[in-house]
């Protein structure tokens, strides 16, 4: 059985190189494994790097790409397909950014490779999903990846560790920091930061008060969002939810707020910038995660129960109209003894990402 928290350092090494373009290798149990590159990084010298190595390769994309691609994908949640020969780096990054679509339209028809995807497959590609990229890749299969990758000065990431990576990171979470800071609206509150083991990204604990460790605490799962808690966006109700909840936590007298790095609904500032964009096309907050290659919400909330755990807290009042994020807690440990509704009137602005949530993704409101 592998140690996943001492797998953490290689996979969050290899997500920093694909961030930065470079080729990494996916390797399964066996040895055999995948080079990988993203396609939304493939610019000529990357691509030349890449080809002088594993060779022309083959396109990865997940099941709902595929779906936008108009590629039967046979329910598969990765897709091979053939590289035709006229893709070059600007045709592999139009590929994997539907943003992309108006100014450069798909020439398809792509071809499936009638591949069904393996744990190599599935880690390779949440693998660019770990590095907050887009999920689309430049493959290719390699007999002896942990040479290869040793050849070539390629980092190599375990296919299980990677596929474990959400729950063996939330896991080693440890508290780091700790400090009193004065809220509006509740003034009397200690900011709490948690960060993993593999010096992974933090989330933050907002405690209010000092509210029992014996009786379920008053509780706001939150993720980050920087367009409406800094700025002030009006597309989303999240600044609302985010100073509504540290208000009326401080009225009742205490409770927890998790701010969670877990932005976009869990695929990254960048990619949830590049679904506004295809919101301005018409398409719902929905249809734009799948058209980009996502699920609907890649988020995964270990994290939270964790922290709880760490804080002392063993059950809670949910400030939540997600039934997913009940369900989730109780999956993880966290009894969720009452959902505490937690709503704000529409703007003009958000009105239609309100019913959306409502309609498609089951949010009580």
């Amino acid at each position: 059985m592998l140690d996943f928290r001492d797998n953490l350092t290689p996979v969050n090494r290899a997500a920093d190189d694909l961030r930065r373009g470079l080729p990494v290798v996916v390797a399964g149990a066996d040895g055999k494994g995948l080079a990988l590159l993203p396609l939304e990084l493939a610019n000529g010298p990357a691509l030349d790097a890449f080809e002088a190595v594993a060779g022309s390769g083959f396109l990865m994309v997940t099941g709902q790409r595929a779906e936008v691609l108009k590629v039967g994908h046979k329910g598969w949640p990765v897709v091979r397909l053939k590289r035709p020969g006229w893709m070059e780096s600007a045709d592999l990054a139009a590929l994997a950014d539907p943003t992309l679509d108006l100014a450069s339209p798909l020439k398809g028809p792509f071809t499936r490779i009638d591949h069904p995807d393996t744990d190599t497959d599935r880690a390779a590609l949440k693998l660019l999903k770990w590095a907050r990229l887009l999920p689309a890749a430049l493959a290719a299969e390699i007999d002896d990846a942990p040479a290869l990758a040793a050849r070539e000065g390629w980092l190599v990431a375990n296919s299980e560790a990677v596929l474990a990576v959400d729950l063996s990171q939330a896991s080693a979470l440890k508290i780091v920091a700790r400090a009193r800071v004065p809220l509006a609206g509740a003034e009397k509150t200690e900011l709490v930061s948690f960060r993993p083991l593999s010096g992974g990204i933090e989330h933050i604990a907002i405690v209010v008060g000092d509210p029992s460790r014996h009786a379920p605490v008053l509780t706001r799962l939150h993720s980050e969002c920087f367009t409406g808690d800094l700025l002030g966006s009006l597309k989303c109700d999240c600044g609302e939810q985010l100073r509504g909840a540290i208000k009326a936590i401080g009225e009742a007298g205490g409770g927890v707020v998790l701010y969670l790095a877990q932005e976009g609904r869990g695929i990254g500032l960048i990619s949830k910038l590049k679904a506004y964009s295809l919101q301005d096309q018409g398409y719902d907050t929905v249809d734009a995660n799948t058209r980009l290659g996502f699920d609907v919400d890649e988020r995964v909330f270990a994290p939270a129960a964790e922290m709880l755990k760490s804080l002392g807290f063993s059950a809670v009042r949910l400030m939540t109209n997600n039934p997913e994020k009940v369900a989730a807690l109780g999956r993880f440990g966290i009894e969720v003894t009452e959902r505490v509704q937690h709503a704000f009137p529409p703007n003009p602005h958000n009105i239609g990402y309100l019913a959306t949530k409502k309609s498609r993704t089951g949010h009580m409101l």
